[in-house]
């Protein structure tokens, strides 16, 4: 044991809270994957818990990894992987595959691996760490609002025109958080306003360009609509989801049903992945539920640690940019569940079952904990190091 900590490097704690939620999320995944298995007649429990293992000791790796990779690499790959990302996410948006009558040009499939790959999450990732670079650079300069355009917004503006006609929420949140990021980051309040604006306008001509030719996005803006509607009626798919949701959250009581013993699991579609919320609270109950939300929060406060104890403005903004959105994506995802939101489509991090969703969070964990476990450094040796000598280093 002594011998694995010795090569564990960073917050202890982060390790224990990913390790904590990995193996709790075991139980959920086995028992709401019944509906997988017994409603859709795909694959066996066993299948599932086995694949989703898989998936978590693979993203342990990921971090293990990442962690090791001293945080400033991270600046200079920002700009190398910024167009590789948006290459990837045109082509995601044009290859236009369907899964089940749904659109699902959010996902490309890995060759030979099997597995789909939501490119919005990589998208997310990359982004944020541009900005914390673009943010640290100019720290001690008024930023000028015209030169920022083109070196901040116009990178940001690219890669979630191209996210949002498959994924609006995804697009959402990734716009919200760099907006939070850019305010920490000292970015002026009068121009973050302005960017708001602009971001409604560009929304605004997108929906009604959408409605205005249907075929060139189907089922975009009616989805979002549908959502919207279902949330206020409880009508149509989402509304039955939110519906069986609402029943296994009130029949869990104050100590729940007991690990596996869920009703809903049978009849709540995605029960396995955006409402598993709400089979834990059907099956551990009230306590069940606050302890989870508990645990989110103590890695949030332990993210905001790690910011605070961080050496260079870059890394403290690194850890908040990467940080934030994981937290974040659990806190909507438990209020989906609880018909507090519309439905989504955004996964519990580290417990819902899924493939690069898990990765994407391990690399990000992986960042925060490569910033806690730094030494000393100086800010212009992180944003002065040149992409192209960072890529000859890892070549050699």
């Amino acid at each position: 044991m002594n011998t694995i900590f010795k090569h564990i490097k960073g917050d202890r704690t982060i390790w224990s809270i990913v390790a904590v939620l990995a193996i709790f999320s075991f139980m959920p995944v086995y028992s709401a994957s019944t509906n997988l298995v017994y409603v859709v007649g795909s694959g066996s429990t066993i299948g599932y818990l086995i694949k989703h293992m898989i998936l978590l000791i693979m993203g342990f790796v990921i971090i293990y990894g990442v962690h090791k990779v001293p945080y400033r690499y991270f600046s200079g790959g920002s700009i190398l992987l910024l167009p590789v990302v948006v290459l990837l996410l045109i082509y995601t948006l044009s290859q236009g595959t369907t899964i089940g009558g749904a659109n699902a040009s959010r996902w490309i499939r890995i060759p030979f691996v099997g597995v789909g790959f939501q490119t919005s999450t990589l998208a997310g990732l990359i982004l944020m760490v541009y900005v914390a670079r673009y943010l640290a650079k100019n720290k001690e300069r008024v930023i000028e609002f015209k030169e920022s355009l083109w070196q901040l917004w116009l990178p940001v503006a690219m890669v979630l025109i191209l996210i949002l006609p498959a994924n609006f929420s995804t697009t959402a949140i990734i716009f919200m958080m760099v907006l939070l990021l850019v305010f920490i980051g000292g970015y002026p309040l009068k121009q973050i306003g302005y960017v708001l604006g602009m971001g409604v306008i560009v929304l605004s001509l997108f929906i009604l360009t959408a409605k205005a030719f249907p075929d060139a996005m189907p089922n975009r803006v009616a989805t979002w609509q549908s959502r919207i509607e279902s949330f206020s009626t409880s009508d149509g798919v989402e509304g039955y989801q939110v519906t069986k949701a609402k029943i296994a959250i009130a029949t869990g009581g104050l100590t729940g049903k007991g690990p596996g013993k869920s009703v809903q699991k049978n009849f709540l579609p995605q029960s396995s992945s955006d409402f598993i919320y709400a089979i834990i609270v059907e099956e551990y109950g009230v306590i069940g539920a606050f302890l989870v939300v508990f645990v989110y929060f103590l890695l949030l406060f332990r993210i905001l640690i790690a910011a605070k104890k961080a050496t260079t403005i870059f890394a403290s903004l690194l850890v908040i940019g990467v940080g934030l959105p994981i937290v974040f994506q659990g806190i909507i995802n438990m209020m989906v569940a609880v018909n507090i939101l519309p439905v989504t489509g955004q996964t519990l991090p580290l417990i819902s079952s899924g493939g690069t969703s898990i990765w994407m969070t391990c690399f990000a964990l992986g960042m925060i904990l490569s910033v806690s476990a730094s030494k000393d450094e100086t800010e212009e040796t992180i944003l002065d190091d040149n992409p192209l000598d960072i890529l000859h280093e890892a070549i050699d």
